[in-house]
């Protein structure tokens, strides 16, 4: 048992803080280590870890990657960043379209996708035009956390919550969308109002970006659009499995004439998926220790039960940015017992980890690719100009989040 918890303890410190103390390894390394310690050192059978492991969730995300990642390759997210990025409007009203378009395509798509195809053009634009890019992509990222909260395919922290507490895409919606939608003209009205006045640069880049021009693949585009959108129609429809929807998707969109299925491939985010394979096995290796069951049942005799949706909010709003907002889900998600109240507990642990994860960089893979994909580009965003949006955003994203769970 000390073993045990000794592996899962230094699994998820390096959740914690990124990287593993004295070695280069980082949280993909981590829960991949984990997990094969967990096996070698006999916490888990090795039948046992691969019965943990949840193919259905896999399936799903794989397959909404591929999807994701054909937009990517057919130009059309460098296409629609640049056309946003260049309408002739004031920058009040740019950021107002910025958040829109984020949070529309993090919410159909994969968000982390979503962002990683589009920061770098956007940030060249911006110069182009002689603004400040910081706070477009702050608010670029705020709204992708913000908006893929609102549905199952979102993030990846929404697949496993929906698969764990059996949510169709419907219910995920009704139960997540609406404080999804209400949170964009929070996340606008506190970055308009903080750069009001600073919408340009004080002083050049010391890397300049020039614009890039981007070609877009019609034909490719608009078989993606098809796929995509029968995709979601058929989750709406919710009559086959899910992770078959997506996985069929995907086979179509690879049986290509035109687009190599290797650079659609290359989209796809190998480290999460493998990330997440290593948490299934450390967690019920953990979880066959006994000891997370005697936590909660000691935690509910105290008054705090996390099959209750308000507890499950705050327990997930910090768990998110102690280790990350997959892990969180992970860790909570196989202790839920929904009776009646599934759709509470899912806009619960969806809303909690999607608008915590605005907090600070290291909250959500999306701030840290726009901050690496920025700095990249010549423009640094600080710890702290990061912070000093994201923490009056994620408080009152969650303030609000927490009044719409309790009228649940």
């Amino acid at each position: 048992m000390y073993t045990t918890l000794l592996i899962f303890f230094m699994v998820y410190l390096v959740m914690g803080i990124g990287k593993m103390p004295a070695f280069n390894v980082d949280r993909t390394g981590a829960a991949v280590v984990g997990a094969l310690a967990m096996i070698v050192a006999g916490s888990i059978s090795p039948q046992a870890a691969w019965d943990a492991i949840d193919y259905r969730t896999l399936g799903l995300l794989f397959g909404l990657m591929v999807v994701s990642g054909a937009f990517t390759v057919s130009g059309f997210y460098a296409w629609a960043a640049e056309k946003v990025a260049r309408l002739p409007i004031s920058p009040a009203a740019l950021l107002a379209v910025f958040i829109g378009v984020s949070a529309g395509l993090s919410s159909l798509l994969t968000n982390d996708v979503v962002v990683l195809s589009m920061t770098p053009l956007l940030v060249s634009v911006a110069l182009a035009r002689g603004l400040n890019p910081v706070p477009f992509l702050l608010a670029f990222c705020f709204a992708a956390n913000a908006g893929a909260a609102g549905t199952l395919i979102g993030s990846p922290q929404n697949m496993i919550a929906a698969q764990s507490l059996d949510l169709s895409f419907n219910e995920f919606m009704m139960a997540a969308g609406v404080p999804a939608l209400l949170s964009l003209p929070i996340i606008w009205c506190i970055i308009a109002w903080q750069y009001r006045g600073k919408w340009t640069l004080e002083h050049p880049v010391a890397k300049a970006t020039a614009p890039v021009t981007t070609q877009l693949d019609k034909v490719e585009t608009t078989k993606a659009i098809i796929v995509a959108s029968a995709v979601i129609i058929a989750l709406v429809a919710d009559i086959w499995p899910r992770e078959l929807v997506a996985l069929a998707g995907a086979g179509i969109l690879l049986v290509n004439r035109s687009l190599a299925s290797k650079d659609v491939l290359k989209q796809v985010d190998g480290n999460l998926l493998l990330l997440i394979i290593g948490l299934f096995i450390c967690n019920q290796a953990l979880s066959n220790t006994g000891l997370p069951q005697s936590l909660f049942d000691w935690l509910r005799e105290v008054g705090i039960n996390v099959n209750d949706p308000l507890s499950l909010f705050v327990a997930g709003s910090l768990l998110s940015d102690i280790v990350g907002n997959n892990p969180a889900v992970m860790l909570l998600s196989p202790y839920l017992h929904p009776e009646n109240n599934a759709q509470s507990l899912g806009a619960a642990i969806a809303l909690g980890t999607g608008f915590s994860s605005n907090l600070i960089i290291f909250g959500s893979l999306a701030g840290i690719i726009v901050v690496e994909q920025a700095a990249s580009c010549g423009i640094k965003i600080s710890f702290g100009a990061f912070a000093k949006s994201g923490v009056p955003v994620t408080l009152l994203t969650l303030v609000m989040a927490g009044a719409w769970i309790a009228f649940l």
